[in-house]
């Protein structure tokens, strides 16, 4: 009995001390230089794009937290939330904001969940798909990492979801009220807001409802401040007319970069 119990305190202390490993191996910046971007949304921003070697190639400039909340070199995929996780936005930008910005660091903060509608990013709600709290855990997720660093933006790649008869209508609304949720829970009324297009396919054209989706999406980031709508030019998907390859994803990241650049008026491209 005294090995057998001798063994489950040793079993018990392997979690902390692999957290101690972790931590070990990311040496981090000062606060100040750790520039903290919320990634968020549905599978598209998540990734799915195939995983290449520049996408498990790590930059010492570029973080990102794992799902136990611990830091670790951004590498794809960046996200857990499905099996398919693959290459998305996240990685792509933050090269380019710390090229753009030799003296930080890029803290990314995965958070999307794969077939997420807007409604499931509302306090308190579940999305049984990821078996997650879309809201809160990205809120919880956040507020972890402002440990660490200073929330920046947020990235934001939703609407495939709400693309029916029955929530486009809504959508302006519900992304809006969204906005000033975040922006409230995480003490950054004004911190900037990017919203990507959602994919436009040749093989698949775009309905009504998709239309209103992109529609709303505009009038949003027409009408809040420090909000941007970044479009997608001509991208190719996996094969599916639905997720964006891995090509188009580092192309869209661009368009992120920019909108972000612009916002913070750090723009010299």
């Amino acid at each position: 009995m005294k090995i057998r119990s001798l063994i489950l305190t040793l079993a018990s202390l392997i979690p902390s001390a692999l957290s101690l490993c972790a931590d070990a191996a990311v040496k981090l910046p000062a606060r100040q230089d750790l520039h903290l971007f919320l990634l968020a949304g549905q599978s598209n921003m998540a990734g799915r794009g195939k995983v290449d070697e520049e996408g498990r190639k790590p930059n010492p400039r570029l973080f990102s937290l794992d799902k136990d909340g611990q830091w670790q070199p951004a590498l794809a995929p960046l996200h857990w939330d499905k099996p398919a996780a693959g290459v998305g936005i996240g990685k792509a930008f933050a090269e380019m904001i710390a090229a753009q910005n030799p003296g930080i660091s890029i803290g990314l903060i995965p958070a999307a969940c794969g077939g997420s509608p807007i409604s499931a990013w509302t306090p308190g709600a579940s999305w049984a798909q990821t078996k997650r709290n879309p809201c809160d855990d990205a809120i919880a997720r956040a507020k972890r990492a402002m440990q660490d660093g200073t929330l920046k933006g947020i990235l934001w790649h939703q609407g495939e979801s709400d693309s029916t008869g029955k929530d486009a209508p809504e959508h302006a609304k519900r992304l809006e009220e969204l906005i000033l949720r975040l922006r409230t829970e995480l003490g950054a009324p004004a911190l900037p807001f990017i919203i990507g297009q959602l994919g436009r396919f040749p093989a698949k054209p775009w309905d009504a409802n998709r239309e209103a989706v992109n529609a709303a999406h505009q009038a949003v980031a027409k009408k809040m401040e420090n909000v941007r709508f970044v479009s997608a030019d001509s991208p190719t998907s996996i094969g599916d007319n639905l997720h964006f390859d891995t090509p188009s994803l580092r192309t869209f990241a661009k368009g992120y970069a920019d909108a972000y650049l612009q916002i913070t008026g750090d723009s010299k491209r």
